[in-house]
């Protein structure tokens, strides 16, 4: 199924070969060169993908993500930087970005990344776990369908792979996932992907969704294993965190 992608890369040959690459597989390309360009061809053309470098004039790629994120558009980013600090790289998934790759980039690996988030927009409503109505975990429910997350009424916005992470766990209450199973809902199974992108994600998770982030009683760590979700009128008084 033809996807509509749009490039927003400053390095005109960057960006042809990426539109190459993209066209070969039989989707729609639009390219921008800046980031105030991004934001524009986003809100007129509802892409199902934005490719974005980091490193762009007028406005760079992290704003760009800071600004879809705030107007609550869930179009998936994938993020394309030649910085190469893990500090630097967990910054875009911090703001709401899906994944990333690194400068110089394989063509291969940054089509298997494309082709992961492009199947993972697809899903529909029979695919995604507990679609079948409503995940309620404690006072947390999470609609997969309408694509929403209430938590004691009130309504959390959620990125794309939070949201992912968080549907997963609320379907199994009190399971055990381990980052490479969180990993693998999120990406499939990608040697590329690193374990700190599932510990971005519960992080901003806990900060939407518990009371206390530092100490929290919903999203729990067992250490050494992974992380789980459970009711917190039902945990054990010492429930490791």
């Amino acid at each position: 199924m033809c996807a509509h992608v749009i490039i927003a890369e400053d390095d005109e040959k960057q960006a042809e070969l990426l539109r190459r690459y993209l066209e070969r597989e039989g989707h729609a390309v639009t390219a921008v060169s800046d980031g105030l360009a991004a934001l524009e061809a986003v809100r007129q053309k509802e892409p199902d993908l934005l490719v974005l470098d980091v490193m762009m004039p007028r406005a760079d790629g992290l704003d760009v993500v800071r600004i879809l994120r705030a107007e609550q558009r869930e179009v998936p980013v994938l993020m394309l930087t030649a910085r190469s600090t893990e500090d630097d790289l967990l910054l875009g998934l911090d703001l709401g970005a899906d994944d990333y790759v690194t400068k110089p980039y394989s063509p291969r690996e940054l089509m298997a990344r494309i082709r992961t988030l492009l199947r993972r927009a697809r899903r529909t409503p029979a695919e995604t776990p507990g679609s079948e109505g409503l995940l309620s975990v404690g006072g947390l429910t999470v609609d997969p369908v309408r694509h929403l997350v209430t938590v004691d009424g009130r309504t959390v916005e959620c990125t794309p792979g939070e949201f992912r992470v968080l549907g997963a766990l609320a379907a199994e209450p009190d399971r055990v996932f381990s980052r490479q199973q969180l990993l693998a809902e999120l990406h499939g199974f990608d040697r590329y992907i690193s374990d700190r992108t599932v510990d971005v994600h519960v992080m901003n998770l806990r900060k939407k969704i518990e009371p206390a982030p530092r100490r929290p009683i919903r999203l729990l760590t067992v250490f050494g294993v992974g992380y789980k979700l459970t009711d917190p009128a039902k945990a054990a008084p010492r429930a490791t965190r």
